[in-house]
């Protein structure tokens, strides 16, 4: 895992437009878990665009210290059926 939020932005730049599936930690125990793809990313934020099948929200952000505390942990997709842990 990167140990800079400078280290995960330039990992996530790579991997706009990817499929993923996103796992976040909603407190008291409750996680939840989204798919969709990485839309963009900015100097503090990205930005999840989810699929609209599942969700009731269409996109959702988050800091770049959420992935660096483990709040929310990011799954690309390679190929279709391929899933890669946390953009390694």
């Amino acid at each position: 895992m990167a140990k800079k939020l400078s280290e995960i932005k330039d990992t996530l730049d790579n991997h706009v437009g990817q499929r993923l599936t996103l796992k976040a930690n909603s407190g008291r125990r409750k996680t939840v878990e989204r798919s969709g793809f990485l839309a963009e990313t900015y100097p503090s934020i990205f930005v999840v665009q989810l699929d609209q099948e599942e969700n009731a929200f269409e996109r959702l952000s988050f800091s770049y210290a959420d992935i660096l505390t483990e709040t929310v942990e990011l799954f690309f997709y390679e190929d279709t059926n391929e899933l890669l842990a946390n953009g390694q």
